[in-house]
């Protein structure tokens, strides 16, 4: 776990601070990159993960990648923002090996180092709070080259980053040595999920990878990770595909492809039902800003 943390590397795209009201009310979000909140006044809600969490003054709170939200402030609230992107070793996510607290009380340090990070980065501001107007290709694309960095500046922005976001881990120790050995497993099935969306998976192949039996893998697979080992596959297929769908100019058949779903219109169903909205939709939204 420890080695797979090592490869962990969390990209800054926006940093700020705004005074929310009435008209920050946004549904069906779904962004590939994750946010954190730290409110300072006023009150708001988010939904995610089946979830409704109240955003509270001296809290922080984190909304992960490829996640289905939903955003509203009835009133007035003021926050510090960030969004990120995040990225393992062979595209691994970090939200499949470690479990996550979304709603932390907030320290002292943690104003600091909001403020801080802030300072290193004053031109990150998010100018206007619909999701569409910074979810899109241009935006996503365009961050590294237009934000470029001094070596030191780089290196703190990198480590307040994982300073914040360590704050939500709920890093549980694992009861048995023989859990300890399985999650390892299926730590190395996940990079070898990630690495091959194009092909064809089965789970035999998986199972046969780590040396398990079928029906043996599969509730492993569930009880480690809370979910089922094809739906599991799907879901990473859906976020590669969202993910290409903002970020590149590919074909909807080709990116289909890239994930490894041929069948066009089973790929759109997929998709549909993962993000309540077809591909072509997705994209139009992301673009036509």
């Amino acid at each position: 776990m420890y080695k797979a943390l090592d490869t962990l590397r969390l990209t800054l795209l926006h940093a700020g601070f705004a005074s929310l009201d009435h008209r920050w009310q946004f549904d069906n979000v779904v962004s590939p990159f994750s946010r954190l909140y730290l409110i300072t006044e006023g009150e708001a809600w988010v939904f995610h993960n089946q979830r409704k969490y109240i955003l509270k003054p001296n809290r922080l709170y984190l909304i992960p990648s490829f996640t289905h939200s939903k955003y509203q402030c009835d009133k007035k609230m003021d926050q510090y923002y960030i969004s990120f992107l995040d990225q393992m070793e062979a595209g691994t996510s970090i939200y499949d090996l470690i479990n996550f607290d979304f709603d932390v009380e907030a320290t002292a340090m943690d104003f600091q180092l909001f403020k801080r990070l802030m300072k290193l980065n004053p031109d990150r501001a998010i100018l206007k709070s619909d999701p569409k107007t910074y979810d899109n290709k241009p935006e996503l694309l365009s961050y590294n080259r237009r934000h470029s960095q001094a070596y030191d500046k780089y290196l703190e922005t990198h480590g307040i980053l994982l300073q914040l976001f360590s704050r939500f881990f709920r890093m549980e120790k694992l009861s048995t040595d023989k859990k300890l050995k399985s999650y390892r497993r299926l730590d190395l099935v996940i990079r070898f999920i990630v690495q091959n969306l194009s092909q064809k998976i089965t789970v035999e192949e998986l199972a046969a990878s780590v040396h398990l039996h079928p029906d043996y893998f599969s509730r492993l697979f569930l009880e480690i990770l809370g979910v089922r080992p094809l739906d599991f596959i799907n879901n990473k297929r859906m976020e590669r595909a969202q993910f290409l769908l903002a970020t590149t100019s590919m074909t909807i058949s080709e990116i289909a492809m890239q994930v490894g779903i041929p069948n066009f219109s089973y790929f759109s169903r997929l998709f549909k039902r993962k993000f309540n909205t077809t591909p072509a939709v997705y994209r139009k939204r992301r673009w036509d800003i």
